[in-house]
Formats: structure tokens, sequence, C-alpha cells
């Protein structure tokens, strides 16, 4: 198990650090490290200048503008993309769909969505949870029947994040309701979010935010050939989708610059006649917290070269838990001002951030579902 970087790596590690503050506008940088809400021209800006520079979609093939790394150089592109507090690429496109149709696509659709994915031209949101389908996703009953060279899609989709920016939604649907088991019968479509028939509505969250909504399909005419892969096998691109996507929600650097400034908030507080960090209790508590974040890196460090079965679920329920206790302590750290609604300072976004964390431990996968995944691929229970 590799635990330690080589030569070639440690370079490579320090042109990443070098290119990522040079090429990033710092006020977009600042906007991360202090949790302030990025605007869609924020996001689009990072990952075109990200493009321009070839490290937009290191994971994808070559061809269509992936990178010949090792699984060890990609780790340290995102691990230092975070620490940089630069926003990541768009999950949807380049660690959901752009991967899907890059494998599964046809020709014709890996030449029309590849390139305008990776640049973000095209912002994909993600259409899989229904109101009765969230973690048992193949319960899903939106509906595509096909009518000649169309698909007409009926159905609703929640908790859709961003849709409101999007301009395509990867779905799944529902093509043989017949179906014996319920992950058959499932297919993949590419539903364009100005056709005819879509109604984007904003959910309001707890924290302020609206970055989720409800998707209705009513009678959505969906061209045929926006079919990725073969009708029924959606299940299978399903499962390629969210393993890529689970393997890189550990967030290691997230918490790690999120300790970062517990440490640094903790030692401006004031407590009798030190700081909060001088407090045994509250510094014990951010060493064990430290402690678990390293631990959870070099597993992740461990695990990169192979993805071996139920090691995302690993990543993914570990750094869950890791990165609502860094809220969680934030939020203490911040006192009597954490209760105030002001999200212009760093007091108020601490109690926003430690609620829009509640969400770690659900998307991509329920805490409960990757235990499941663990005791079944690792334990063998």
């Amino acid at each position: 198990m590799q635990l330690a970087l080589t030569g070639d790596e440690i370079g490579f590690r320090n042109q990443m650090r070098t290119l990522y503050r040079r090429e990033i506008p710092l006020e977009i940088r600042d906007g991360v490290r202090e949790g302030r809400e990025l605007s869609r021209a924020d996001l689009v800006t990072t990952q075109r200048i990200l493009n321009a520079n070839h490290i937009a979609v290191p994971n994808w093939p070559q061809q269509w503008g992936g990178r010949d790394w090792t699984p060890i150089q990609r780790h340290i592109w995102h691990d230092e993309m975070q620490l940089a507090c630069v926003p990541e690429p768009l999950t949807f496109n380049v660690d959901m769909i752009g991967p899907v149709i890059a494998r599964y696509g046809s020709e014709q659709l890996k030449a029309r969505f590849l390139a305008p994915t990776a640049n973000l031209d095209i912002w994909w949101c993600q259409g899989f949870s229904e109101p009765e389908a969230g973690s048992d996703l193949a319960a899903l009953r939106t509906t595509a029947i096909r009518d000649g060279d169309s698909y007409i899609v009926t159905g609703q989709k929640i908790w859709t994040s961003a849709a409101q920016y999007a301009d395509w939604m990867f779905c799944l649907v529902r093509t043989d309701s017949g179906a014996a088991k319920k992950q058959a019968g499932i297919s993949l479509l590419l539903l364009p979010m100005d056709a005819p028939g879509v109604t984007v509505r904003p959910i309001a969250l707890v924290d302020g935010s609206g970055e989720v909504n409800e998707v209705f399909l009513d009678q959505v005419r969906v061209p045929a050939d926006l079919l990725v892969g073969q009708e029924n096998q959606g299940w299978t691109y399903a499962k390629f989708l969210l393993g890529n996507e689970r393997f890189g929600m550990a967030a290691v650097g997230r918490t790690k610059v999120r300790l970062s400034m517990i440490k640094a908030r903790a030692r401006q507080t004031r407590m009798g006649a030190g700081s909060l960090l001088d407090d045994p209790l509250f510094a014990a508590r951010l060493a064990e917290l430290e402690n678990d974040t390293l631990a959870l890196e070099l597993i992740q460090l461990g695990a990169t070269a192979a993805k071996s079965g139920g090691t995302s679920s690993i990543l993914k329920l570990r750094g869950s838990e890791l990165q609502q206790a860094a809220t969680e302590l934030m939020m203490e750290v911040a006192g009597p001002g954490a209760l105030l609604p002001d999200v212009t300072r760093w007091a108020g976004r601490s109690t926003a951030d430690y609620l829009n964390c509640r969400k770690t431990s659900i998307y991509g996968g329920s805490s409960e579902v990757q235990r499941g995944i663990i005791a079944s691929t690792i334990l063998g229970l």
C-alpha cells in the first residue's frame, strides 16, 4: 500500500498547486474558502479555465480531453484543487454523465455532447431521485413510452440539484413496466430542459438556499437517438455512474480546509486569559477530528491505485461523517453568533453550512446503503 508520494509525484503536486493559485481568480477561491455561495458564472469561469489548461476532465478518455495520468496523479489533482479552494468541475458533467457517454454512448452522442460537457457549455443535472424512489432508486416510476422515433416521458424527479441552471438532464426512466425485477426495465435518456412539458419548481431548504428542485415531466417528447446505450440497461449505467460519484465524495481536502478555518477562528475566540484553542476539551476534539481525517486520507491514498469493491463506499461513508463533524465544530466555535441569520458573516454561514452538510450522508447513496455494500463486498456478510 502506497502511503507516501514519490519525487515525481511531489513535483506533479507542486505543478498543480502553482497552476491553481495562478490561474483561478483569488476572489473565487476566497468565496469557496469562506463558504460564500458562488454564482453560476463563477463556476463556468473556473471550469473553462481548467479545461483550457487541459485538466478539467482527466478521468475521461484522452481523445475527449482526458489525461494519461496515474491514479495517484488524478488523486493529487483533485486533492490539491480542494486544498486551494478551487471550485471543482461540475460533478454532473465531469464525474457522472461524461464518463457514461464516453463508455456507453453512441459515436453520435459522444461527438455531440462530450466536448461542450467538458467546457461547461452544457450544464447537466441528474434526474434520478423521485418522491418514492430516493435511496431505493430502483423503485422509480417515471415512464418513457416509445412512440415512433421518440419516447414520451411522464413522471416527476425531486431533489434535482441545480436544475434551475441546467440545459440538459440525464434521466432514469422505466421503459419496461412488466420487467420481473425492478432493476430491469430501466433506461437512461438525455432530456433537454427547455422541451415542452418540463417544469422546474424550486425547493426552499432549511439553510435558506435554493439549490434543489422538483422537476415535472408531462408527456415530454424525447428523440430516441438520445437514449444512452441499450434500452432497459439503464441500471448498469447508473451503477457505473454512482461508483464514480461516491469515490470522490470523501472530500478530504475540503474537510482539511474546514479544520484549518476552525483552528484559525478558535485562536481568535477569547476564552478566559487565552483562546478557545487553549481549552483542553476543545483541543482534544479538534485533534481527534484531525487524526480521523488523516486516517481517511491514508485510506484514500492507499486505495486510489485500485478501486477495490466497497472502497468507494468506505470513503463516502466516513467522508460524510467527517464533513458533518467539522461543520458542527465550526458552528460551536461561532457560539451565539451562529444563531444570527446573516450569512454575510462567517458565524451566520457556519449554521447554514452545518444544515446543508446534513445531506452528505444521504445523497449518492445513504449511509445505510453504504454500510450494506461494505458488509457484502468487503466483509462477505
